[in-house]
């Protein structure tokens, strides 16, 4: 049977063969010991080919089992160099858009771009029925995050969040000091970050367009972004800290921190945020205001009902900026608590004891269980990772060949059915953060910050019911030909 590109993309799509007549040979006596057949590969591109983007697409390479025919970058002489290098036959892109209009054959793709261009690029891409792995957080906003969600299963597209720690085995030991109910009656759940480690809580930077690097596509960079100037300290990285490029320390490391009690509690939508933020006073009695960015350090508190895995309500507070909650008596005041040094961690609360974790991204997750009987399990300090990254990228290229609603897409950890809500959960602590900035003017340089309260959040219907300017973050606005 002639291997054309539909039947190839039907098998990976189906995982079905026609049946035939005719013995079948086996592909390794054709091609020797670890041949794979092509219409067994997937034909793979990348969205964001340097830093992170580099060793995601390389991981879903399996080590060049896969096909990488393409490779999309706004840059090719920084970091996404790499990727040129491990794979030289990829036509390259700067235009995500031309890439997938004119590379017909593509199946899947990772997109590991600044946050602001994760929604609109998976969307494009799934519009197009490819599969696609998205870096966290999985959007810029939440909005898109249901958006994309609801497009997953309307496209039957495999995708997976580039949260691998949630492929980490050792959630299983925290799954089972919950559901076998060793905790007791879990109420609290308390995270904390030592992010921002970029320039935050300041003014915005000046651009300067004499100071473009030569092969930048600085346009391109913007996306749904206003049209700027370029801006210096902002590409490659400290565009984190500014709310029309970035998602802050929560869209940093929220998916690797918050994603814990989430998972092993079920969760799901809260059902209210507020927030509390630092200020900074250049000048007596005035504190700074640079609502374009995000503030050198917040505290969240989002309040969840009951579930099946948590059946009373569960208060979170989350706290960025190096600031954490007080060190627990049952802890022994010489032991870090969640991860080294104390800088990342999750605590979650019951009445017979507490468990502490660390960050859940590729760092170890060191948990441990205290109880009030003197009862304590740990695990391990060191873990082994045999497959880089838990196999998180191949476990999902296996699931984009197995197929949409197979026993390995429906393994996977992070599809966006699990995925989309988590990350709205993520994004409401931003919303509150945004919220916690609104003011207006009251009588000369006197203001009311209106948004400085508890809202009340509408999961299913993502709406703020007790104070309408919220709603304005729940979205964003895009620049023409980057709408979603």
């Amino acid at each position: 049977m002639k291997n054309t590109p539909e039947s190839r993309r039907k098998f990976l799509k189906n995982s079905v063969l026609a049946a035939s007549a005719v013995t079948i040979v086996p592909r390794h006596v054709l091609g020797g010991v670890g041949y794979t057949a092509p219409s067994d590969q997937l034909n793979l591109a990348a969205i964001g080919a340097g830093g992170k983007g580099a060793s995601d697409i390389k991981l879903a390479s399996v080590e060049g089992r896969e096909n990488v025919i393409a490779l999309c970058d706004v840059d090719f002489s920084g970091s996404a160099s790499r990727s040129v290098q491990n794979f030289p036959k990829a036509k390259l892109y700067a235009d995500y858009r031309e890439m997938l209009d004119k590379e017909k054959d593509i199946d899947a793709v990772t997109i590991s771009t600044p946050d602001h261009v994760h929604g609109p690029a998976a969307k494009y891409a799934m519009d197009r029925g490819k599969h696609v792995y998205v870096q966290k957080p999985l959007t810029h906003n939440i909005r898109e995050a249901r958006l994309l969600t609801e497009l997953a299963r309307k496209q039957k597209v495999v995708t997976q969040m580039g949260n691998q720690g949630g492929s980490n085995p050792l959630l299983d030991m925290v799954q089972k000091w919950i559901d076998s109910g060793q905790v007791g009656k879990i109420s609290k759940v308390q995270i904390w970050t030592n992010r921002p480690v970029w320039p935050q809580g300041i003014p915005f930077p000046e651009p300067d367009p004499n100071a473009k690097p030569k092969d930048l596509n600085w346009d391109l960079w913007l996306g749904p972004s206003p049209t700027l100037a370029f801006t210096p300290n902002l590409h490659p990285f400290n565009w984190r800290g500014w709310w029309d490029y970035g998602t802050g320390a929560l869209g940093d490391v929220g998916c690797h921190l918050i994603d814990i009690p989430f998972r092993t509690l079920g969760l799901k939508y809260p059902k209210s945020a507020e927030a509390s933020v630092a200020s900074i006073y250049s000048k007596m009695w005035t504190p700074d205001y640079y609502p374009k960015g995000c503030p050198p350090s917040s505290f969240i508190t989002l309040q969840f009902d009951g579930t099946d895995k948590s059946k009373s309500p569960i208060e979170m507070t989350w706290s960025d900026g190096g600031i954490r909650p007080a060190h627990p008596d049952i802890i022994p005041a010489n032991m870090d608590i969640g991860g080294a040094n104390s800088d990342n961690g999750v605590l979650i609360i019951g009445d017979k004891g507490l468990i502490s974790t660390n960050i859940n991204d590729s760092s170890p997750l060191m948990p441990k269980l205290f109880l009030y009987d003197g009862t304590t399990d740990f695990g391990p300090e060191k873990e082994e990772m045999p497959v880089p990254e838990y196999g998180h990228q191949k476990k999902w290229v296996e699931a984009c060949k197995a197929g949409f609603g197979s026993k390995e897409h429906k393994g996977l950890t992070s599809s966006f059915d699990y995925a989309g809500p988590m990350t709205e959960t993520v994004l409401m602590g931003n919303l509150a953060i945004r919220s916690y900035m609104l003011r207006k003017e009251i009588s000369q340089n006197k203001w009311e910050y209106y948004g400085r309260k508890k809202l009340l959040w509408d999961g299913e219907n993502m709406k703020i019911t007790n104070l309408e300017e919220a709603n304005q973050f729940v979205g964003r606005t895009y620049r023409k030909g980057w709408e979603v």
